[in-house]
């Protein structure tokens, strides 16, 4: 199915919004609670195409789950040795957590089994994950290019590693971890800059023990997980798309519920307040080892600034919609220091820049980043390449377009926000989306 955008110019975003759970949380639940033992309770559950890809994973493999049903997930635990061969290949659709994270969880298994995906997933790049498990004593064979299928061969006798990640990567961090589970000995992984930290939070709500001593996490094979419940916050990458919408509309003052504050992962509120934003974090608390907090946006002018290199991995998946920012904001915005946007579901870095152009934006695409002069957004046809986050970026850039929008490509938005078409209108953007 042919999926497209049209999303008239103007606008502005008022009241309050709920956006999607937290995809990062969500396929980690699956994975954990299904090795815990006992019954793990998930709520707020992500009901996109990627975490379903892991939660029927998980049922290919025996486990027991019931839902999800308005975001409730109910997992019979098996324990960290209890899966069971699948009988065919595990598709993970356009899920590159799925693929990555699995990758640890599966190397320690007794059986083989195979990995694949559609046509993005299939050329995105895998050797980041599949060297450092080689070191650990998994096989994994991949394409000569080191991309999917992958086939994991089951029954090897694993050992823990001190890895030190060469980049910043919650995926590959997070696989490493998962296939210390199964390690003799301990697996100690160094990031060179702070990421997502949602693994290591719930294998502790879990009760496996793991220790963490500044940019280390360390944990030994061996132990055990008991069930727990968990209650899923709304997902910042999804509510980034509203908090830069409300920043760039003139009259717009939105109350974004129940995000996701993890401190790992606050990248795009820091730089968007760095651009003027007028953002306020209120109610704030902590549900199931997660900070959460209400997020007020209030239109402002924005300005552009040089994106400090540290704030980078902790925002890695909002740029597309932060290069929207950029574009309204007064002055020239610098990104460097982000080479991974390239193999995204898109090579983000050429998409956004080839759509800003086509809008009338003055945006140069460096080897590791960009620069992006603010001006004026024209309107006219912009494809997504078939990545969910660029085309709910230019679903926003509609806000202070002249004309309309068009966007192509955009079926993959059910992967990450099902409801976004809903909510967006519901919010004040003028978009219709049209299926062939």
């Amino acid at each position: 199915m042919s999926v497209r955008f049209r999303v008239a110019p103007g606008g502005k975003l008022t009241g309050r919004v709920r956006v999607a759970g937290d995809k990062s949380i969500s396929h980690r639940s699956i994975m954990l609670g299904a090795l815990a033992e006992g019954v793990t309770e998930v709520s707020g559950f992500l009901e996109g195409e990627d975490c379903l890809a892991t939660l029927n994973a998980f049922r290919a493999m025996g486990v027991r789950i019931e839902g999800p049903r308005d975001g409730r997930v109910t997992l019979h635990g098996v324990g960290l040795h209890g899966l069971r061969a699948p009988s065919e290949p595990l598709y993970l659709g356009n899920s590159g957590t799925s693929m990555r994270l699995l990758a640890g969880l599966m190397a320690g298994q007794a059986f083989d089994v195979v990995m694949t995906g559609d046509s993005s997933l299939t050329q995105r790049p895998m050797k980041r994950v599949t060297v450092p498990l080689a070191e650990m004593g998994a096989v994994i064979e991949t394409s000569p290019s080191g991309t999917p299928p992958l086939t994991i061969r089951g029954g090897q006798t694993l050992r823990g590693i001190e890895y030190q990640m060469p980049m910043a990567s919650a995926q590959v961090k997070s696989s490493l971890l998962l296939a210390g589970l199964y390690a003799a000995g301990r697996t100690c992984v160094t990031e060179p800059a702070p990421t997502r930290d949602h693994t290591e939070r719930m294998l502790q709500g879990f009760g496996y023990p793991l220790q963490r001593d500044g940019a280390t996490a360390c944990l030994s094979g061996g132990g055990r997980m008991t069930a727990n419940t968990i209650d899923v916050p709304a997902d910042i990458s999804s509510a980034a798309f509203f908090l830069v919408g409300a920043a760039i509309s003139e009259g717009s003052d939105l109350l974004v519920e129940h995000v996701g504050i993890n401190p790992t992962r606050i990248g795009v509120i820091n730089i968007l307040k760095e651009m003027g934003a007028d953002i306020e974090v209120i109610n704030e608390a902590e549900v199931g080892g997660e900070p959460v907090a209400d997020i007020r946006v209030r239109s402002r002018r924005l300005r552009g600034i040089r994106i400090p290199e540290d704030q980078v991995p902790l925002a890695i998946d909002e740029f597309p919609v932060l290069f929207i920012a950029a574009a309204c904001a007064e002055g020239e915005t610098v990104l460097s220091g982000a080479e991974e946007l390239r193999v995204k579901e898109s090579d983000r870095i050429q998409v956004m820049a080839d759509g800003l152009q086509a809008l009338g934006i003055a945006a140069r695409p460096t080897p590791d980043g960009m620069i992006i002069q603010g001006g004026v957004i024209g309107g006219g046809e912009v494809d997504s390449h078939g990545d969910h986050r660029i085309a709910m970026a230019f679903t926003m850039a509609a806000l202070r377009a002249q004309t309309p929008i068009n966007i192509d490509d955009c079926a993959n938005v059910a992967t990450s926000f099902p409801n976004f078409v809903g909510l967006a209108h519901g919010a004040g953007i003028r978009v219709t989306q049209f299926e062939d």
